[in-house]
């Protein structure tokens, strides 16, 4: 039998240059499985194992709240929903220094826990925050910071879609993963309010102060109680019945999709056109998430077959290196992996390798996988392929510069990394809410 170092390099070595060469990701697996299944799995009857994979992988029932989570953010986004929820934010914040950028991650936070994308979330901040904040005279770093930090927000905040994603690949309890991310991502929104508020006071011309007239308290509270609760009560629907075990993560998902439409028609914000655009937006990405993943079944298959997948367990563990170190080198691959590739990618890749070593150690595996989502929610902005970067640059004033939309997301990144360092050194931050399931 071929020796596990050379049988990993075929395989994953294979898989990167066939990355690095501009070979589509899911093409990419699919060329080295073919090679695998002929030097690993007998050849054609290999082949016919794979075509079996392909169907069980994507055919599982843990994936099906990605689509109507997808479906549930597209229709938020797509309806006027999205722009009353941030008109009414902007009402209750009054007169703020850096208001604009208080407002954005406010909103960032609760378009979070209706959307379930961090690129979607990103995309529509942007294009509704950074032209009113050019014009108020913002800096960049003030601008586009924390649009790029509380997009990534719907990494961790449920109904994630990368959550769904990771618990299913990972097979982790789902509906645990899913709520494990709620007071940590209230964490993060507190510190990029604090990051925001030093910034103002370091250098207060970086987000100019400008004439606000407040509105009667009447007012406030009628606006807050027509657009902004029935928003909280559906998040609470969504994520108190996955929490309350009254549904499952599919469940939810549809509850969301049923609350998110009716409140649309509701305020008359929805039309065919905008029905069309989610539906087929979301088709769009769940089509792209599960070839991946169809290609990438065969893929962990060939690793534990060729032995390659022990074999990396036996020599990770075999290190002198803690628990601690270990989680720490998991976290740094992400982070180095993040730079040239998407976050899926990067799960279909690691996780057959990372999964068998965290239940070796006997990591608690909710918290193990909130941490592995933070990482991936800090590859979306690292330079140079960090998608969120490249989102933001579309929609950044003219004449920004891919460096200066990376230098506005570090001040971001590290608010994450202490969030994971609060999180390594206080577990119940990620177990706590899950608990209570």
């Amino acid at each position: 039998m071929m020796d596990w170092t050379l049988s990993g390099a075929i395989l994953i070595g294979g898989l990167i240059v066939s990355m690095g060469i501009g070979l589509p990701v899911a093409l990419g697996f699919f060329l080295i499985n073919v090679i695998g299944v002929f030097l690993f799995m007998g050849g054609y009857r290999g082949i016919d194992q794979m075509i079996a994979n392909a169907t069980v992988a994507v055919s599982t029932y843990s994936l099906a709240p990605v689509p109507l989570f997808l479906v549930m953010g597209s229709l938020f986004f797509h309806s006027r929903l999205a722009r009353r929820v941030l008109d009414a934010i902007d009402v209750m914040i009054g007169r703020l220094p850096a208001r604009l950028s208080f407002l954005t991650v406010t909103s960032g936070t609760v378009f979070a826990a209706l959307s379930g994308s961090s690129l979607a979330n990103t995309g529509m901040l942007g294009s509704l925050m950074v032209p009113e904040m050019v014009k108020r005279g913002y800096k960049k770093h003030m601008a586009m910071g924390p649009i790029l930090g509380s997009g990534g927000l719907a990494v961790i905040i449920p109904p994630s879609t990368l959550a769904v994603l990771f618990g299913s690949l990972a097979q982790i309890d789902i509906g645990g993963l899913l709520v494990a991310g709620l007071l940590p991502g209230l964490v993060l929104a507190v510190l990029y309010c604090i990051l925001i508020y030093v910034q103002a006071k370091w250098d207060p011309e970086a987000a100019p102060s400008y004439d606000y007239i407040p509105l009667p308290m009447a007012e406030r509270v009628s606006i807050f109680s027509r657009d902004i609760l029935p928003m909280v009560v559906i998040v609470m629907a969504v994520v108190g019945s996955i929490l309350t075990g009254f549904a499952t993560p599919t469940e939810s998902g549809a509850l969301g999709i049923v609350a998110v439409a009716v409140l649309a028609l509701f305020f008359r914000a929805l039309d065919m056109k905008g029905v069309v655009a989610a539906v087929t937006d979301a088709a769009r990405v769940t089509g792209m998430t599960f070839l991946l993943i169809t290609a990438s079944s065969t893929f962990a298959q060939l690793l534990a077959f060729s032995g390659a997948s022990s074999g990396m367990v036996g020599w990770a563990t075999s290190l002198e290196m803690g628990p601690t170190q270990m989680l720490l080198m998991m976290a740094l691959i992400l982070l180095v992996l993040g730079m040239f590739m998407d976050q899926v990618s990067m799960m279909l890749i690691t996780l057959p390798i990372f999964v068998p070593i965290a239940v070796n150690l006997q990591f608690d595996m909710i918290w193990w996988g909130l941490i592995m989502l933070l990482m991936l929610e800090v590859s979306f902005t690292t330079p140079p392929f960090g998608l969120l970067l490249f989102v933001m640059h579309g929609v950044a004033p003219s004449g920004t510069t891919l460096p200066e939309v990376a230098r506005a997301a570090l001040p971001y990144i590290l608010c994450v990394f202490l969030l994971i360092a609060l999180v390594m050194l206080f577990p119940p931050l990620a177990t706590f809410v899950p608990s209570l399931m």
